[in-house]
């Protein structure tokens, strides 16, 4: 198959998935199934046509409103199938075949988590888990970074947030780190190999930093009190250094 037909198979699946992904984030902080009944509209609640479910497509044809209530179908999905698609196609830009595919799933779940942190404060351990135990087994068809590679950027990342949370609540008083953010930095580092993990935190912090900067530019307070989804700045700076260590071909340090 020719090289260029992977990131455009990348691009449509990652569309797909991207739909679903929407879905999950939108529905599971309110307790609602995802997997099970057809879809329907988040307002009326009516049954969706097959016109309806194709991605990005839909959401254009509909002017982003539901055919049948008229009311804004939220925006969250059509950024979600579009972020999917560009991780689908750039991930199998620089790895087709099975290492971008993983990296493609890598990108997915990043993005879902990503998203339910930046919305809602909630990395849910169940998804950081899979995570870290995809990462893990992707090491039998990924050379680099290879297992003990990984097992130990699992572990450093998990400990060392951990510690770092720990530390901060004792001399604060207070909470400075949510629960799942050291298992996120855990699961990233059972992707990228321990010696990623400083550069994950470095461009987390650099993100939040210019959050920070924005928010403030927005006239919003910002305090020691304030909240800031570090998972979120942490998924977003994981999967393109995914990207750099596919393109060196080994550790980034």
């Amino acid at each position: 198959m020719p090289t260029f037909v992977y990131p455009i198979a990348g691009i449509l699946f990652g569309l797909i998935i991207g739909s679903f992904l929407a879905t999950i984030i939108i529905r599971w902080p309110l307790g609602q199934s995802v997997v099970s009944g057809r879809s329907r509209c988040d307002s009326c609640e009516k049954q969706l046509r097959a016109i309806d479910l194709i991605p990005v497509i839909s959401y254009l044809l509909r002017s982003g409103k539901c055919a049948n209530c008229g009311v804004a179908i939220k925006s969250d999905h059509l950024i979600i199938e579009l972020s999917a698609g560009l991780i689908g196609g750039l991930a199998l830009f620089v790895a087709p075949g099975i290492d971008g595919m993983l990296g493609a799933i890598f990108g997915w779940l990043l993005l879902t988590l990503a998203a339910l942190d930046a919305q809602h404060h909630w990395l849910p351990d169940r998804l950081s888990l899979l995570l870290a135990a995809i990462g893990l087994a992707a090491s039998v068809a990924v050379d680099d970074p290879d297992f003990i590679n990984r097992l130990i950027g699992g572990l450093v990342g998990f400990i060392s947030l951990f510690l770092i949370g720990w530390g901060y609540q004792k001399l604060r008083g207070r909470e400075g780190l949510g629960g799942g953010d050291p298992k996120l930095f855990a699961a990233i580092g059972c992707w990228l190999g321990w010696p990623a993990l400083p550069l994950v935190i470095l461009g987390a912090a650099l993100i939040g930093i210019l959050s920070a900067m924005t928010m403030q530019i927005r006239g919003q307070a910002i305090s020691a009190d304030s909240a800031l989804p570090l998972g979120s700045f942490m998924a977003i700076t994981a999967f393109p250094l995914w990207i750099a260590q596919i393109m060196i071909g080994g550790n980034l340090l």
